[in-house]
């Protein structure tokens, strides 16, 4: 179990803790507004009405113990640049921010944020990715980077195997499975022709995924 405090109660900031602690985990909820943290209170380990801006604050709060932090102030970017180098200086390991747009994400990385989001375009960029990549049945995200996903064989693949297209050279792709016919085979056989209902489950970079579709 790992310990989070979670600063800012927003829609992001409660998602984020209510969805922590039902994983198990300990969580500290932080807000300045007290009608706010005392209606949220009983979603997570503990949660207090404070100004995370006050470096004292956190300290008397024992912030400085936990092992992650998620600053979800990412409309005032005065008080999440302040906040993450409170955080900063009270050694927490990993500092998740989020933020309005490129430029708090620029300015909060320099200030030392181990990860910068903005929720509104990843769950956008994650949501047109499904709904417009035609064969793309499921995807779990690694990173902001990497994922893995189920896609159906492109045509350009039909009569091909693994073997012969030569995928991790070519493309950058680790195939972990494959589907045929609703037959599941883990590991996948790299000699098994591909065609009509086939599907690869791989793990790739986003920008090998795209590319893929357009195959």
């Amino acid at each position: 179990m790992k310990s989070y405090v979670v600063i800012g109660l927003g829609r992001f900031g409660m998602e984020m803790a209510a969805k922590l602690y039902a994983c198990g985990e300990d969580v500290l909820a932080i807000d300045t507004d007290e009608f706010v943290v005392d209606k949220f209170a009983d979603k997570v380990t503990r949660a207090v009405a404070a100004d995370a801006r006050d470096i004292d604050v956190l300290k008397k709060l024992g912030v400085g113990s936990f092992d992650r932090a998620v600053v979800a102030v990412g409309s005032d970017l005065g008080a999440s640049a302040l906040i993450t180098m409170n955080l900063k200086n009270l050694g927490i390991p990993y500092i998740i921010c989020k933020a309005h747009d490129d430029t708090y994400r620029a300015i909060l990385e320099k200030l030392g944020a181990n990860r910068v989001i903005i929720p509104e375009r990843e769950m956008a960029d994650k949501l047109s990715l499904g709904l417009t990549s035609a064969g793309i049945m499921e995807y779990i995200e690694l990173s902001d980077e990497y994922g893995i996903v189920e896609i159906e064989a492109p045509l350009s693949w039909h009569g091909k195997t693994i073997r012969e297209l030569n995928l991790r050279q070519q493309y950058g792709i680790n195939v972990i499975a494959m589907r045929k016919d609703e037959a599941l085979q883990i590991p996948p056989d790299i000699d098994c022709t591909m065609g009509s209902g086939s599907a690869l489950v791989i793990l790739a970079s986003y920008k090998t995924i795209d590319k893929i579709k357009k195959l």
